[in-house]
């Protein structure tokens, strides 16, 4: 008996290798000088491998210079931002007295995290664009809920924001405000004046 002649798959097409356009060996190096590796690999060299052949002599193989990896380009620097200092007492007392006028004022109650910070940031570019001083953020000072509840969660975190790299280019101190203008649940924010 004769066994049946093996049949060819012929649908699937035969896995070759095609040549990359040009646009598209201009894309792949674009992208891949900018790709950073997630962990440097040591670079080692690969001795060359000889065939052992009996009636030779046994000579060592040179060591196979390493190039040291290119150096990396310094990271930019980041603008230095000064400390965020403390409103002086004078200016502090003018504002609580009324003698200081109080360029604009914020009110976040009510607000999510998300869409205070957004407003906050919104509110200080602008009045750093108008030249302003000093501002008033009013938090609020939470409201008093179980004793899981967490109290007064912008009031927390509205100092912090103001001490991210975002803000410090627009602020240069903040207070808790006079009794007079919210006390524990506001701050006066001094603002910091626009480079001419």
């Amino acid at each position: 008996m004769k066994r049946p002649a093996p049949i060819l798959d012929l649908s699937a097409p035969s896995r070759r290798k095609r040549a990359l356009s040009e646009e598209e060996r201009a894309l792949w190096e674009s992208v891949a000088k900018q790709v950073k590796p997630l962990r440097k690999r040591p670079v080692v060299a690969k001795a060359p491998t000889v065939a052992a052949d009996p009636g030779a002599h046994h000579v060592p193989a040179k060591p196979v210079p390493v190039k040291p990896a290119p150096a990396k380009a310094a990271p930019a620097p980041r603008p230095h931002l000064p400390p965020l200092a403390p409103i002086g007492r004078r200016e502090r007392a003018k504002l609580s007295r009324g003698k200081q006028e109080i360029d604009a004022r914020l009110d976040l109650h009510g607000m999510t995290q998300m869409r205070a910070h957004r407003v906050l940031l919104a509110f200080l570019q602008r009045a750093h664009s108008d030249g302003l001083t000093f501002v008033l953020v009013i938090t609020g000072k939470g409201k008093v809920g179980g004793p899981d509840s967490e109290r007064g969660v912008l009031r927390r975190h509205v100092p912090e924001w103001l001490s991210l790299p975002e803000f410090r280019s627009l602020v240069v101190g903040f207070e808790e405000a006079h009794i007079g203008h919210g006390g524990e649940g506001a701050l006066y924010v001094r603002v910091r004046r626009a480079r001419a």
